[in-house]
């Protein structure tokens, strides 16, 4: 019995080991071509993760957009003439560093607008605050902090 469960056991562990393996990438056929497409999909962004590259994304969509890369380059077309279809087709978005211009002013300015709206917002505060610590006495309290400044502590007590 205890043959049967030690065999179960190890059929489920080995059996297992399966579900996690992933299909090998096929080795590239031009390894040269890989690398212009590798470093052309650093530059662009994933549509769907948003925040990685088509080549750090597994994503379905960037693949296919690598594969894109991939033919058009096949055709002849250089990187410049690649990014401008994928512009044309996706807009400004698919770009890691979108161009600086009045579309996109506000991304590229929108930080330091920030920063120095914090900064305002900081100062006036600030000011604001030192304003309203700042007290005016009267006269007649001037003489009486002079007195118990003169009397000492243990005098100045009621």
């Amino acid at each position: 019995m205890k043959s049967w469960l030690i065999a179960f056991v190890l059929l489920l562990a080995f059996g297992a080991s399966g579900v996690l393996a992933k299909e090998a990438a096929p080795a590239a056929e031009d390894p040269v071509l890989e690398r212009r497409v590798l470093d052309l999909s650093a530059e662009l962004r994933c549509l769907v993760c948003q925040n990685q590259t088509l080549a750090d994304s597994n994503a379905p969509l960037a693949v296919d957009l690598r594969n894109e890369i991939r033919e058009q380059m096949k055709q002849g077309l250089n990187n410049r003439e690649i990014v401008e279809f994928l512009v044309a087709r996706y807009g400004d978005f698919v770009l890691f560093r979108p161009p600086f211009k009045a579309t996109t002013l506000l991304l590229w300015l929108g930080p330091l607008l920030l920063l120095l709206a914090g900064l305002a917002t900081l100062f006036f505060r600030l000011a604001r605050r030192r304003a309203a610590t700042e007290v005016e006495l009267t006269e007649a309290e001037r003489e009486r902090a002079a007195r118990l400044l003169e009397s000492g502590p243990e005098t100045g007590r009621r």
